[in-house]
């Protein structure tokens, strides 16, 4: 019985499911819109929003905790552009949109962006 263990492991060790999730990420601060399967983008939406907040912040400190998961780029774009976007809203930055299953393996896919 599984008893209520947090998160997903994707069948990965931890360095790659963090990395995993960084470079998604990345992609999704700057894209603003990625295809990802249905796991993987459920997993990347609260990584994100607790990245979101603490960008809503705008201070120095809030960059230079950033840094440590991003590169400058997206840091920036998250300080500057995404993060005042939100300053109204109270949470629930991403949404997912379902989509039918991959043709070659048949996982679930889904489409996850920013609101």
């Amino acid at each position: 019985m599984r008893n209520l263990i947090k998160g997903r492991k994707f069948h990965r060790e931890t360095a790659q499911r963090k990395a995993m999730l960084r470079t998604m990420a990345t992609s999704l601060i700057m894209k603003e819109k990625i295809k990802t399967g249905e796991a993987k983008a459920k997993e990347l939406s609260g990584y994100v929003e607790k990245k979101i907040t603490r960008a809503k912040k705008g201070d120095l400190a809030a960059s230079r905790y950033l840094a440590k998961f991003f590169c400058p780029r997206a840091v920036s774009k998250l300080v500057k552009e995404v993060a005042p976007k939100y300053k109204d809203r109270a949470g629930g930055y991403t949404r997912i949109v379902k989509l039918g299953p991959r043709k070659t393996d048949g996982a679930k896919m889904a489409i996850i962006e920013l609101v």
